[in-house]
């Protein structure tokens, strides 16, 4: 369920060492593009739910956080200077550009030649998903951060709102994270929290694991929620539950979910793994903190994650995102490709993200204590 509206003439395809004619370029223009973005556009979710922005100079950009301002009466004759408490304070966050993230593979023309499909075409859309997997998951995990961070806000005399972090049940086990009745109390509680700290209703959206979701359709009727198209198809579509509290619900397997990515079989999460589901599920959460090569911005270590994070509610103001190069596609051609009788396809993209006020973001987790800050 992708929430995309990206510009396509901004995204520009880049033929190196080309002597291709103008016709043959203007495909490659279409083919690779295009399946590239449809590859991306249909994985990611997190671009259009945060605040972004594009840099055009620079490695990094600055977002301003402002905290509450207050009202106070006017004295006949008293100048007007602002408030007495220097109201609204502010904060800024600084969100620097990771180094260029790439994914690319190399096109034997002979596979090509012998091949009774368009090789390229399924590359080109398998790399749109690479690069929208990693986009996602930086996001979602600096948004989980945030949900644990105290305000931004320093000021002197001056009590800002953080993060907020809600349990999903009562009991220790990791089921609870697939009950449909504790989830929906988990979103109200989300909704209310994030109405007394003053966070607009506009642009809430929760993210959950696909079971999480569709146990949430399956249980429509007696979990208290009413399908917006019951005598429709949504139920059996996969879209019965559209929203709850005002939250928008996306579901993806790029939130960190109990220790890892999206699905965890087994302990006491009461999930038994269908027959052979492949040893891409669920894989384990790696470490993304400045100690690893090419990334700038603290997405978190798998063990300061911990492993009872299951799911997020946020506002778009719970994270920041600064793209220096949108999703784009390179290909070889021209001599290149005769010295090594094919063509690399790469995709490429450079981003970073962070977040940006705590008090719009909401983790949910499940045990007896909440995951730490980092």
């Amino acid at each position: 369920m992708a929430h995309q509206s990206t510009d396509l003439t901004t995204n520009l395809v880049n033929l190196g060492q080309s002597n291709l004619s103008g016709d043959k370029r203007a495909l490659y223009l279409k083919l690779f593009s295009g399946e590239m973005f449809k590859g991306f556009q249909h994985n990611a979710i997190a671009r259009d739910l945060v605040m972004k922005r594009t840099l055009k100079n620079g490695k990094s950009l600055q977002f301003i956080y402002t905290g509450r301002t207050t009202a106070e009466y006017h004295t006949p004759g008293n100048a007007i200077l602002g408030n007495s408490d220097g109201a609204p304070p502010v904060a800024e966050k600084t969100v620097t550009v990771d180094d260029l993230l790439i994914s690319s593979a190399f096109v034997y023309d002979l596979d090509e030649t012998l091949s009774h499909y368009d090789l390229r075409s399924e590359i080109s859309r398998k790399i749109g998903y690479a690069l929208a997997e990693k986009y996602d998951r930086l996001i979602f995990r600096a948004i989980a951060r945030g949900a644990r961070a105290a305000s931004p806000v320093s000021a002197t005399n001056f009590v800002e709102p953080g993060g907020t972090q809600i349990r999903v049940g009562s009991s220790t086990n990791e089921s609870d994270a697939f009950s449909s009745t504790a989830l929906v109390a988990a979103f109200y509680d989300a909704a209310a929290a994030m109405d007394e700290k003053g966070i607009s209703s506009d642009g809430r959206c929760a993210v959950l694991n696909p079971r999480q979701y569709y146990e949430l359709i399956q249980a429509v009727g007696s979990n208290g929620l009413v399908n917006r198209d019951a005598q429709g198809s949504a139920l059996q579509g996969g879209n019965g539950v559209i929203e709850i509290a005002g939250i928008h619900i996306y579901k993806s397997m790029n939130i960190p979910f109990l220790g890892k990515y999206g699905t965890k079989f087994g302990g006491t999460t009461g999930q038994t793994s269908p027959g052979n589901t492949g040893d891409f599920i669920g894989p384990a959460l790696e470490d993304a903190s400045t100690a690893q090569g090419g990334i700038n911005n603290d997405y978190g270590t798998a063990s300061e994650f911990g492993a009872v994070s299951a799911g997020l509610i946020f506002q778009r103001e719970a994270a920041a995102c600064v793209e220096a190069i949108g999703p784009q596609v390179q290909v070889t051609s021209g001599d290149v490709s005769v010295i090594y009788q094919g063509d690399v396809i790469l995709g490429r993209l450079a981003m970073g993200a962070d977040y940006l006020n705590p008090a719009a973001a909401v983790e949910l987790y499940v045990g007896a204590t909440a995951p730490s800050a980092f």
